[in-house]
């Protein structure tokens, strides 16, 4: 995961099978290009190359174990395999691949290979959850961020919707207790509550991000489940992100210290968190009240990540679990805005990180903005490419169209 990221810090377009794409966000000219459509053949076959390119560079084999690179190039400081996040990102962008039209069955032996992998990031014992590295025998483990823990659960659901096997529904369920784990009960803490960052006593922050995913998490497990006690949980959670981490509709602020002090850095993740939590509560609930939130967070953060190169700065996993986000409101609620923001990034990505040679994206050391051709491609960045055109394949293919 960016783990120093963190420290420092529908479619009225949509007509016949096509999705609008917009100028570059970053695009130097100040008189932007009028909108192009694409259809949903170019999504996929976008898709279908990025998904090769992750394939072909990045993925070492079922002789070693069906785990990913880093980096290609290895970088000196990598590990021998990848951390969890990024390998959740190559998870999730197998997943998404069989939605593709015509093509999508033939990823599903993918996705399920990725889902028996990710059980060796896992250990059981007092405090069970899915570490950050893998453990012995293939690593010498890692730290359980909770973050991580939410974002597999998430995926873990994804497929269970793709497949029906409820051994993917039991797995996520046993997430709820590791993330559980990370509420903070001290009353005496500046706006009390809040979900830990990671499973260790040198743990100093409550993290928006851990918070607000297994919010989702919990929410959408409500909906599958009717269980209540999931639906208080999500709300809970829910809640301290809205009322503590809020500092203006949809946006919120990273983290709160135990010192007092607030890292008021903006992600477009957290947005889109908060957002697929609301439009999920909605979903499970019937209450409105939480589709009028969602539907206030969402035009928020558009007018701020949209203006200037904001969103082209973000990292593009970021922008991934955003963007997506939006569109799971788009189902219920539909509004252009949401998919002409996707279709105008996916684009512009395409057009300027792209290596031509390789159909590896690559960015700045952030994770986002301008390509960097000295910079190497990683399983992170190049599964979230993945994840952004597979999506927007399926959206242009069934053409939604607005209520």
């Amino acid at each position: 995961m960016l783990r120093s990221l963190l420290r420092r810090a529908t479619v009225p377009a949509v007509c016949a099978g096509l999705l609008w794409a917009a100028a570059p966000a970053h695009a130097q000219t100040p008189h932007p290009e009028r909108p192009r459509p694409l259809p949903a053949g170019v999504w996929a076959d976008r898709a279908t190359d990025a998904y090769r390119s992750l394939q072909t560079h990045l993925y070492e084999g079922a002789d070693q174990h069906g785990l990913y690179l880093e980096h290609t190039p290895r970088q000196a400081t990598d590990p021998e395999h990848s951390f969890l996040w990024p390998f959740r990102e190559a998870a999730a962008a197998a997943v998404d691949m069989q939605d593709l039209p015509r093509t999508g069955p033939a990823y599903r032996r993918d996705a399920t290979e990725r889902f028996d992998t990710v059980e060796l990031y896992f250990t059981s014992g007092d405090r069970p959850g899915y570490r950050s590295y893998l453990p012995a025998p293939l690593g010498q483990g890692g730290d359980i961020y909770y973050d991580d823990n939410a974002v597999v659960a998430l995926s873990q659901l994804d497929q269970y919707e793709h497949t029906g096997d409820r051994r993917l529904l039991k797995r996520a369920e046993q997430v709820v207790p590791v993330v559980s784990r990370a509420w903070d009960g001290d009353t005496a803490k500046d706006c009390p509550g809040g979900m830990d960052w990671f499973d260790s006593p040198a743990n100093t922050v409550r993290a928006t991000n851990v918070t607000a995913l297994s919010a989702q998490l919990a929410a959408r497990l409500y909906e599958h489940t009717r269980n209540r006690a999931y639906l208080d949980k999500a709300e809970q959670w829910y809640g301290w992100v809205s009322s503590c981490m809020r500092t203006a509709p949809g946006l919120y602020a990273n983290d709160r210290g135990d010192d007092g002090s607030t890292n008021e850095t903006l992600w477009t993740y957290n947005s889109g968190a908060m957002i697929g939590t609301a439009t999920a509560l909605y979903r499970g609930t019937g209450d409105t009240g939480y589709l009028d939130r969602a539907v206030e967070d969402a035009r928020g953060s558009l007018a701020y990540w949209t203006q200037g190169t904001r969103l082209h700065d973000q990292p593009a996993v970021f922008n991934a679990f955003y963007l997506k986000d939006l569109l799971a409101l788009d189902a219920v609620r539909p509004d252009p805005a949401y998919l002409e923001a996707m279709s105008a990034y996916a684009d512009s990505t395409y057009r300027t990180n792209r290596d031509a040679s390789t159909g590896l994206f690559r960015f700045q050391p952030s994770n986002g903005g301008d390509y960097d051709p000295q910079a190497p491609a990683a399983t992170l960045n190049q599964s979230a490419m993945v994840q952004i055109f597979a999506t927007l394949a399926d959206a242009a293919h069934h053409g939604r169209r607005p209520s």
